[in-house]
């Protein structure tokens, strides 16, 4: 398995940055989890496409300019721009096009929830496609995760409080953010980490989500405020960017079912948020749920640990 390390960022002085393996796992968990109540926030004053199509713009444009202001190199190859775009649909433009439109009808906690079934859903693409093996470790763990999603999930609907349609669009996203992350696996691009990234946010996903979102939504409906300016800039900058850049460096050095199992952290912590950011409610069986999803992540993850301190856990070259 490829283990090379990646430079997430444009210059010399970045890339000597030693970073623990579990600071990068615990930011990523961070900024995902809360981007649901931040996008949920953000939709208040703004149409959802519209929304997100100025968050892969922002993004886009902050990228190119730190790789132009720090001499980065811009190019891509044929095959590596390809990767880009076809991550920039999946994981970008479809995953979050889908999530966005469905946290209209459910709370931010429950999306969150759904996400996190990404673990499952791509270890059983992985064992097909990538030749992962499935231990019973992994699988055990597994199932105690889909198995706390699902018991929060049947909860939730039962209280009325979210719709089902809502919830169909959520598991949609998941499709598409699991395929993503096989074709990375799959086709892990050789380098460019920084600019491919802005690359799948402005062209492939911003310009794949433009004319959808104007065709289907009015510019009139969006309410100029400092909640939704402080909300695009904390999407585009801290999310889109960073946490992609996190997240594609925990899928170079991990398998794709080790990486994705870290999703199982979503609910407990985007539950978190939309309590913190949106008021939203937590019952005590939320709280129930969350301890075979723990269990579950335990299992998946304990055997790679010695791999990472084995491997260079820098943010490097």
């Amino acid at each position: 398995m490829r283990t090379t390390n990646i430079a997430l960022g444009p210059s010399a002085s970045i890339s000597g940055l030693q970073v623990p393996f579990p600071i990068m796992v615990a930011a990523f968990c961070l900024l995902w989890s809360s981007a649901f109540s931040v996008a949920k926030l953000a939709i208040i004053d703004c149409p959802p496409l519209l929304a997100l199509t100025a968050r892969f713009l922002l993004a886009g444009m902050f990228v190119f300019g730190a790789a132009s202001l720090f001499g980065a190199e811009l190019s891509l190859g044929r095959r590596d721009l390809l990767i880009f775009a076809v991550l920039g649909i999946a994981n970008q433009a479809v995953y979050l096009g889908l999530s966005y439109l469905g946290i209209r009808t459910i709370s931010s906690g429950l999306a969150a929830l759904v996400i996190s079934a990404n673990p499952v859903l791509t270890a059983v693409m992985a064992a097909l496609f990538l030749g992962e093996r499935m231990t019973w470790r992994k699988g055990a763990g597994l199932l105690l995760g889909i198995g706390g999603v699902t018991f929060i999930v049947q909860s939730r609907l039962s209280g009325g409080a979210d719709h089902a349609v809502g919830i169909v669009l959520a598991v949609a996203a998941l499709v598409s953010l699991a395929v993503g992350t096989i074709v990375f696996k799959r086709f892990m691009p050789a380098g460019g980490l920084w600019i491919g990234t802005g690359v799948q946010k402005n062209v492939a996903a911003g310009l794949t989500l433009l004319p959808i979102a104007f065709a289907s939504e009015s510019i009139g409906d969006i309410v100029p405020s400092w909640r939704l300016f402080g909300a695009l800039i904390y999407l585009a900058l801290l999310v889109s960017v960073f946490a992609y850049l996190l997240w594609f460096h925990l899928l170079a050095v991990s398998e794709a079912t080790e990486a994705s199992s870290y999703h199982f952290m979503m609910p407990p912590l985007g539950m978190l948020f939309g309590w913190l950011l949106l008021g939203e409610h937590v019952a005590l069986t939320d709280l129930v749920g969350i301890v075979p999803v723990a269990l579950g992540i335990y299992l998946v993850t304990r055997s790679i640990v010695p791999q990472h301190d084995r491997r260079a856990s820098a943010i490097g070259t």
